[in-house]
């Protein structure tokens, strides 16, 4: 996966307004999504979408330890820095600090993945 994503990184690149570059680059990258999604030997996947003020997002995952789980988290967030910073121009863990502080403020945990 992180290499799919690696292979990505420069095809998802946007305008600077918050839209695609092109709607054939949009188009073109959810068709890539839904291939990706359509393999029978996924491991581990997180979904996200974005419509107006919502973001919707879910995320599954099959490892046989606790360890491997955790891995596949990981390097599927270790991905997705990658992307964003690609994408802005920036480092890594500039995308990392600013997704940490914008996790505190998030308003809505689904239920499964608070602990509390």
């Amino acid at each position: 996966m992180e290499d799919d994503a690696q292979a990505n990184e420069g095809d998802m690149m946007t305008d600077g307004s918050g839209g695609s570059a092109g709607s054939d680059d949009f188009a073109g990258e959810l068709a890539y999504a839904r291939e990706l999604l359509d393999a029978d030997d996924i491991r581990a996947v997180h979904v996200g979408v974005v419509r107006g003020e919502e973001v919707d997002t879910t995320f599954a995952q099959r490892g046989e330890t606790q360890q491997e789980q955790g891995l596949q988290a990981l390097s599927l967030l270790a991905a997705h820095v990658r992307l964003v910073a690609a994408e802005a121009g920036v480092e890594p863990s500039t995308v990392a600090a600013d997704a940490a502080s914008l996790a505190s403020e998030v308003d809505e945990i689904p239920a499964e993945l608070d602990d509390s």
